[in-house]
């Protein structure tokens, strides 16, 4: 427990050096010092408003507030996700969030005008996640009952379909340059643009979100030593199932809706903090909220710093390859050596 309580400190204080860092940097550089300057100074009526503070408060604060809460759904619906279908290979997008996420937002381009569809893309997107999550759960429920195997399968196949009829409509869209160029844009992942009002839409789903799943910890200890035990000591599996799946969806689609698809977060952060404060998920996920936090907001530091127009989505699927390579080699060698 106190090697989990270290943890939480240092990923906090990492965190928050992330934040000022990412507040600081950018095509001018904004001394620390000046930042609080600036954001605690109250402007005084009929002067003029320091360029620093227009820098700060309309660009860099919500970007960074966007990074932290997408990093850190990302991070606890993962660690969730891993400890419902008990495999550490699982993350939110096993359930179709992501797919139809994707399917959602290249519909709303593609169908709207562009005045419009730049504001509704956000609720598209989650529309579209919400929407695939349903039907994987009426896909892979019988009688109102659904196993874990069951809804892994069926998030599957969805997500299959959701990404055959995204690739469809951007082979269509791709005739009008500009909104297929929108189109890969979103579903490259990244934060530029995006506003207070996108941080308005993630904040109350993604925090609220993450306080009920936060208060499932016991549940998913139990589930994790299997289901049969988890009866035996007076849990509602089917209940819990069913909330945690449903918290876990809207997390990540609130994240995904808000900064694009941004993938193997939800893989790479909650594995290693596990090999970290172990498996008690009352430590591990608000440990993955913090981490996967720090990592998207320090990811998005390493794209703005990059030479070219690196993606947010595309460095996090570089990193991210080839961690889940090694992973299947680990887990391989793993069962090889138990047989």
């Amino acid at each position: 427990m106190r090697r989990g309580l270290v943890t939480l400190l240092l990923l906090a204080i990492a965190l928050l050096a992330l934040s000022v860092l990412s507040l600081a940097v950018g095509s001018v550089w904004i001394a620390p010092k000046r930042l609080l300057e600036v954001l605690w100074a109250a402007p005084s009526s009929g002067a003029a408003i320091p360029w620093e503070r227009v820098v700060l408060v309309e660009l860099r604060l919500p970007r960074a507030l966007l990074a932290m809460l997408a990093g850190g759904g990302l991070g606890i619906a993962g660690a969730v996700m891993q400890g419902l279908f008990r495999n550490p290979m699982a993350e939110p997008g096993v359930l179709g969030v992501s797919a139809g996420s994707a399917l959602g937002a290249v519909l709303t381009l593609y169908a709207l005008p562009s005045m419009l569809s730049a504001y509704l893309v956000p609720a598209g997107a989650f529309v579209g996640a919400i929407g695939c999550t349903a039907l994987v759960w009426l896909v892979g429920a019988r009688a109102g009952r659904a196993t874990t195997t069951s809804l892994l399968l069926a998030g599957l196949a969805v997500a299959a379909c959701a990404s055959a009829a995204t690739s469809f409509v951007l082979s269509v869209a791709l005739a009008e340059w500009e909104v297929g160029r929108q189109m890969l844009d979103w579903l490259m992942g990244g934060l530029e643009g995006r506003g207070w009002g996108s941080v308005a839409m993630a904040t109350p789903m993604v925090l609220g979100g993450a306080v009920a799943l936060v208060a499932h910890a016991r549940t998913l200890d139990a589930l994790l030593v299997g289901e049969t035990t988890a009866m035996a000591v007076g849990i509602d599996v089917v209940r819990a199932r069913r909330e945690l799946v449903g918290f876990g969806a809207l997390v990540t689609a609130a994240s995904v809706a808000s900064a694009g698809v941004i993938g193997f977060v939800g893989l790479i952060v909650p594995h290693v903090l596990r090999l970290l404060v172990g498996p008690r998920h009352r430590v591990l996920l608000p440990a993955s909220l913090l981490g996967g936090a720090a990592f998207v907001l320090a990811a998005d530091l390493a794209c703005r710093i990059a030479p070219g127009d690196l993606r947010l989505g595309v460095l996090s699927g570089m990193l991210g390859g080839p961690f889940f390579v090694a992973l299947l080699i680990r887990e391989r060698r793993r069962q090889e050596a138990t047989r």
